[in-house]
Order: structure tokens, then C-alpha cells, then sequence
């Protein structure tokens, strides 16, 4: 209207006038559209209870705040839920929005990150919530962050004074109904009608994931009891504790949904630093390489020593030229140098020569974690500036998963959600989300959001949050309204259709880091 006026030179004054003028420029204005009322079938919304771990929780940019869980999807579920009948949902909230967690006064987990403008950084500031401040429920979102599968059924997880030897968890600890209580105890008590079980066998590979490998793979060990924090599940073991989660949640008759576990190397924690990120200059390049050069003709002396029978084949039988070649180390002027890694995958030949540990240069097939990017480059020796980590130090194993590594945690993967949809397949009254291929659509082209595409890309793709492994606000939403359409495709529900569900310019991809 502003143009029209403008080109009259008119003020219209009179109501009437205006309208004409409307009408002669747009006469035939499509009606908007009315949308449907909403249905929900045969679902009962009036007892939600939500069990997972960090992203059932609202965990974001590495910490767990108020914004953040309110953020989080089952909350945001809920909203959509109380257009249909739906209960209130409660959540054990921590006391700010610095993210953190205090056990007697003492800080035992930071501060959540935020965009500086140049990546993420911690926040500053000292955390307000105290575990033993103990938070009285019931609560609707059992997310836990940082449970394992077995975890869920394990009494004492919530136990205030296991926190500090590590045989408790410190979110559950807050909120748990007693020391002995378990989380899936605490949700039954609560007799949901409905129910959603979400990413429960993430965690069970995201700790050796994050470790670089550094835990063990414990398929064939039956016993968790015996499982170190960082070490990958057994198959069994989860398909023990899933099951037994999911049957007693239905057993009452409650509708649920459950999640399959994404590839979690598809996430940008492991994408976003590359393999090759040194440059160097010529005197440089020149100055390591005369360094490596003992190194890697060591490599090859052993070899032939072996092939003529001057070393015994049994020291390193698997040696052959292909590793001999794969193991050398060579850097070039300018961009694109290969970090120097350790790699236990190697043969071991410090037998035979101490000089010879398992190093080679990384390629494009490992991947480094996130933090390794405030690592390569720094000094393991201040006073040498030629002890750089990365190039004349080598990585250590917590700073990359190598291919090996890799496949035990996508082998693991596929066991879990093979477990996962042979459950759901077994009940009419669970629905498989899968939220694998979510991620792999969203880590290769992208995911539709309305009008966004919502890719893994670290800060910049909406999906994940500064942490690199779990979601923005926004990316939560999303989850949220893919479980929708699954509850429209199985329930007889109409939450997509009747416009029912969390707008994606309602939700943030950072949060500022003056949040009050």
C-alpha cells in the first residue's frame, strides 16, 4: 500500500476509499485456507513421561540449562500434546542458564558454550546447580544425560553419595525418589498413557567414540559391571535393558515411540576437524622430515631384515610392505600436511627397534574429534619449538578414531538398532523413529524444516549445537515434529495436518550468552 501511495501523491483518509482502492488492485485474493481440527485417534496424551538420556534431557551446547530444557523435545512435544487433552509435563530444572553442576560446592561440570565469533567457547561464570539440592518430582522427562542402556534399570544411578566415586549419575542423583531408586522405577510410578524412549544406546558407543577409542569393545562381555565408562556395550546386554524398558513402559497398555541410534561419527564432533590441517613452510617441512627420516627407513630395514631371515618372522608377522609404505612420514611446504597419529592397529615393532611406535600420518578415512583443534599445533615441549603436537609429537589415541575403531562402533550400532526395531515391530503399540536416517540425510544433503535445510555443519547448520554432538532448539523442534508424523502415520492422529506442531522461526540455533 505504501507503493501505491506513493505514486498517487494521495493521503487516503477514509476507510472506505482505502477498500475500494484494495479492491481494484487485488480483486481475487484466494481465501485462506482452514485448517482442519485436530484429532488424536486413539492416542491418550494425559500422562507423558519421557525416559532417555542427553537428548531426551535438552542437553545443548554442551551443558544442560533452563532455556535448553525447555527446549527440549519432549517439552516440546508436550505443548503440541495439550491441544489434545495432554497433562502437564515437569521438568526437574537446573537454576540458570550458565549450564553446570556443583557436589558440595565443588564444580564437576562446566559451563555452558557460546558463539565468540570465532567458535565455541565456554562461558564464563561459576554453575549454581548443586546435585544435593534435591529436586522433588514426579517428574515427566527422565532424560538423564550421560545413561547408558543398562543404566536405566540400575539401582543406585540416582545415588547422591555414589556421584562422587563415579557409581552414580549427578543429573539423576537431583531428581531420583530415593538412593536405591531407578530411572525406569521412577517412570513407571507415574503410570504413563504415553511414552517416548529416545536415542537409548547412544551413549553406550558415544564415550569410546569421544575417547578416540581409548575404551573397549565389550561385545562378548555379558557383565556391565565390569565395563569401564568409555567402553562400547555389549549387543546383548543393550538388547536386554531395551527390551525390558520398552515392555514394561506398554505393559499397562501406553502408546510409545521409540528411537534407533544415529551414526554417531556422522556428527560434527568427529567431521568438523580435517586430517591435514598443518602448514608448514620449506625450512620447516625440511627440518621434520630430516628428523622422520631414521624413522622411516627403520620401517623398511625391519622389513627386509624379515625377508632375509636376519629377524624372525614371528616378530611382527603381519609386517609387509603395504604398512611399511602406509607408515611413512613426509611433509610438504604449505597447506595440507597429514597429522602424525598413533595407532595400536599397527604392528608393534618397538620389539625390535624402541624408535619404531605404532605412528603414522593420518589420512582422510580417521577422523579427529572436535577438541583435537585447541590441541594440534601446541607445544608438547615449550622450550622446543620444534615439539609441536601433530607434526614431530605424534596424537595420541584419545584424538582420533581410526577405521578400525570406526567399525566397532558402527558394528555396535547396527546390533542396537537391529534390537530396536525387532521390538517395536513386536508391539502395536511401540512406532520405530529413525532417527539414523535423519542424520545421515542431514550430514550428506541436508533435512527439510520448512523453509530451512538443516545440515550437521558445526555452528552454521541449525541441527547441532556448539558441542557437536546434540541439538539446537531448533533441531530438537524438528525431532519433535518428525515424531508427530510418526504419531500421524500410526495413530490415526492429524498433528501435521490441523498445523499442530513447533514452528521452526519459533526455536534458536545459539542461544546468546547474555541468556537471563
Amino acid at each position: 500500500m505504501k507503493n501505491i501511495y506513493k505514486y498517487f501523491g494521495l493521503l487516503f483518509i477514509f476507510s472506505g476509499l482505502v477498500a475500494c482502492e484494495i479492491d481494484e488492485i487485488e480483486p481475487n485474493l484466494p481465501p485462506v485456507a482452514e485448517l482442519p481440527a485436530l484429532q488424536t485417534g486413539s492416542l491418550d496424551f494425559s500422562k507423558y513421561v519421557a525416559v532417555g538420556a542427553s537428548f531426551t534431557a535438552g542437553f545443548t551446547d554442551g551443558a544442560l540449562f533452563v532455556a535448553a530444557q525447555e527446549n527440549s523435545f519432549p517439552n516440546i512435544l508436550s505443548q503440541q500434546f495439550a491441544n489434545a487433552g495432554g497433562g502437564a509435563f515437569v521438568q526437574p530444572l537446573t537454576n540458570d542458564n550458565l549450564g553446570g553442576l556443583l557436589l558440595g560446592g565443588n564444580v564437576i561440570q562446566g559451563t555452558r558454550l557460546f558463539f565468540n565469533g570465532a567458535g565455541p567457547a565456554g562461558l564464563p561464570g561459576d554453575p549454581t546447580t548443586e546435585v544435593t539440592d534435591k529436586q522433588v518430582g514426579p517428574f515427566n522427562n527422565m532424560g538423564v544425560p550421560g545413561a547408558k542402556s543398562f543404566h536405566i534399570l540400575a539401582p543406585g544411578y540416582g545415588s547422591v553419595a555414589g556421584v562422587a566415586t563415579g557409581a552414580s549419575n549427578p543429573y539423576f542423583a537431583r531428581f531420583s525418589t530415593s538412593e536405591t531408586a531407578t530411572v525406569l522405577e521412577d517412570a513407571l510410578a507415574q503410570s504413563p498413557t504415553f511414552f517416548t524412549v529416545s536415542e537409548l544406546g547412544g551413549n553406550d558407543v558415544l564415550g569410546y567414540a569421544t575417547s578416540g577409542g581409548s575404551g573397549v569393545d565389550q561385545t562378548g562381555n555379558f557383565d556391565p559391571s565390569t565395563y569401564g565408562g568409555n567402553d562400547i556395550t555389549d549387543p546383548n546386554v543393550f538388547a536386554q535393558a531395551f527390551n525390558g524398558v520398552v515392555t514394561a513402559l506398554s505393559a499397562g497398555g501406553a502408546k510409545g515411540l521409540v528411537t534407533n541410534v544415529p551414526f554417531i561419527t556422522d556428527l560434527p564432533h568427529f567431521t568438523t576437524v580435517p586430517h591435514n590441517p598443518v602448514p608448514l613452510d620449506g625450512a620447516t617441512a625440511g627440518a621434520v622430515n630430516a628428523a622422520y627420516a631414521a624413522y622411516n627407513q627403520g620401517l623398511q630395514d625391519v622389513l627386509n631384515g624379515i625377508n632375509a631371515g636376519l629377524i624372525p618372522a614371528a616378530a611382527a608377522p603381519n609386517l609387509d610392505q603395504a604398512e611399511v609404505d602406509r607408515r611413512q612420514i613426509s611433509f610438504g611446504a604449505g597447506e595440507g600436511n597429514a597429522v602424525v597419529i598413533l595407532d595400536e592397529a599397527l604392528s608393534d615393532l618397538t620389539g625390535i627397534n624402541p624408535a619404531l611406535v605404532n605412528m603414522r600420518q593420518a589420512t582422510a578415512d580417521d577422523l579427529l574429534v572436535l577438541p583435537s583443534s585447541s590441541f594440534i599445533g601446541t607445544l608438547a615441549d615449550p622450550a622446543n619449538p620444534l615439539s609441536v603436537n601433530g607434526v614431530a609429537i605424534p596424537l595420541a589415541d584419545r584424538w582420533v578414531l581410526t577405521p578400525e575403531e570406526q567399525t566397532a562402533i558402527r558394528n555396535a550400532t547396527i546390533a542396537y538398532n537391529a534390537t530396536i526395531e525387532a521390538v517395536a515391530s513386536a508391539n502395536d503399540n511401540v512406532v520405530l523413529v529413525d532417527l539414523n536416517s535423519v542424520l545421515t540425510q542431514a550430514a550428506t544433503t541436508g533435512y527439510p524444516y520448512e523453509t530451512y535445510n538443516m545440515t550437521t555443519d558445526l555452528v552454521f547448520g541449525g541441527l547441532v549445537s556448539l558441542d557437536g554432538i546434540h541439538l539446537t532448539a531448533r533441531g530438537y523442534a524438528l525431532m519433535a515434529t518428525i515424531f508427530l508424523e510418526k504419531l500421524d502415520e500410526n495413530f490415526g492422529s492429524n498433528f501435521i495436518e490441523s498445523g499442530t506442531f513447533p514452528k521452526s522461526n519459533d526455536f534458536t540455533t545459539q542461544y546468546p550468552p547474555s541468556l537471563p
